[in-house]
């Protein structure tokens, strides 16, 4: 079985991580956009653009699925691909996991981007799965760019900023990028109040890596042995950035490939 994903950029390692342990047989694809970064300014229409180059070039690879593992790309450029792509290739889009998260009532918070946060987008998925419920949208600039080129400063003030716009008395976020998965325990201990009950983090990673699996089918029986990887920057084959290895994510996919 053959997985590709796909993201403006180290985002996707969360799902590449989550397919890699649903699956250990399973051969990655990942396919960035070094060259394009950062996609939150771009136009919707340059966004479709870039997804479709990026998409395509992990098509041309034959994956059995292709997560889009960004919300910015699943936002503008989604039904896009599938029209470029499907059926010969099932896609698979990341949506802020709103629904499980408001499923046990509020306070949540809504971790995003600023582009996001407040948009039609992220408003409709409020009102279709937390009706009723307490949200907070909270932006946060700079930090998928901060977790981009693993600046530990820049995460550490990018965090701080956001968990002092978070109410104190919230127990439930949502990480609604998907570069935020990489740094969950830090965004976890800036926003954990001492003696109140453990927070609960909802990231797609997981939800997206289970669907595509799905979406693919047992069509590769799964061994013992390890799989293959695959990095592809801006079309390019390359291997993972250094910033990915900063991250555990990053590394485990490294160290299971080369040990494959």
């Amino acid at each position: 079985m053959k997985i590709a994903l796909m993201d403006s950029g180290i985002g996707l390692l969360a799902a590449a991580a989550a397919v890699r342990s649903l699956r250990p047989d399973a051969d990655l694809v990942l396919s960035s956009d070094p060259d394009g970064m950062p996609w939150g300014p771009r136009t919707p229409q340059d966004v479709t653009e870039r997804a479709l180059a990026v998409c395509e070039a992990a098509a041309a690879h034959r994956p059995d699925a292709l997560i889009i593992a960004c919300n910015t790309a699943s936002v503008h450029a989604l039904p896009a691909v599938r029209a470029r792509l499907e059926p010969e290739i099932p896609v698979i889009g990341t949506v802020p996991a709103i629904k499980p998260a408001a499923s046990g009532g509020g306070p949540v918070a809504i971790w995003a981007t600023p582009a996001t946060t407040g948009s039609p987008y992220q408003r409709g998925l409020i009102r279709d799965f937390a009706a009723g419920v307490e949200v907070t949208e909270v932006p946060c600039p700079g930090l998928a760019d901060a977790v981009q080129w693993a600046d530990e400063d820049a995460i550490d003030r990018t965090v701080a900023a956001a968990a002092a716009l978070t109410p104190r008395d919230v127990r439930t976020v949502v990480l609604g990028c998907t570069h935020y998965e990489l740094v969950a325990e830090r965004i976890r201990a800036a926003l954990q109040q001492p003696g109140a009950e453990p927070l609960t983090l909802y990231g797609s990673a997981g939800a997206v890596a289970a669907q595509a699996l799905r979406r693919a089918g047992d069509r590769a029986r799964a061994t013992t042995g390890h799989s293959g990887l695959t990095v592809l920057l801006s079309g390019r084959a390359e291997t993972l950035p250094q910033a990915a290895l900063t991250y555990a994510e990053g590394r485990a996919l490294q160290a299971v490939s080369h040990a494959g």
